[in-house]
């Protein structure tokens, strides 16, 4: 099993929209750094969803529950999205301020690549935030 970060503006598709529908298509990427994360999904991955300019923070985890197909909203097969499902929402959220200050997450993709909308998280940095943000790992 491999581990993401997914980023969703909150004002365009937050957390609760995800929850409502029960699932969702991870689509609208376009930087080929994230197509290729996208691609390199798996059925039953797990990813954080990160709410990224309003707030700046993981609220939740997330199953990549279809493996990566054409984006319908793009160019014939110059795009890729995923479809997730939640798993657990962040009983505390866990904030980009706060991300900074822990020694065991100075390695981030997110710390490193802050505009990458889709990146991959270690297995260490998973656990890590699992815990706190009160979910199981």
């Amino acid at each position: 099993m491999k581990y993401w970060l997914l980023k969703s503006e909150p004002d365009v598709y937050p957390w609760s929209k995800l929850v409502a529908d029960g699932r969702g298509k991870w689509d609208g990427v376009r930087n080929h750094t994230a197509k290729l994360n996208l691609q390199a999904m798996k059925k039953g991955d797990r990813a954080f969803f990160y709410h990224s300019n309003i707030g700046k923070e993981i609220v939740g985890t997330m199953e990549i529950v279809r493996e990566a197909y054409p984006d319908t909203s793009a160019e014939k097969g110059a795009w890729f999205m995923v479809d997730v499902a939640p798993l657990k929402e962040a009983a505390k959220p866990l904030t980009l301020a706060e991300i900074k200050t822990l020694p065991e997450l100075a390695g981030m993709a997110l710390l490193k690549y802050s505009r990458l909308s889709v990146q991959p998280v270690a297995p260490a940095e998973w656990k890590a935030i699992c815990k706190r943000i009160g979910v199981p790992a």
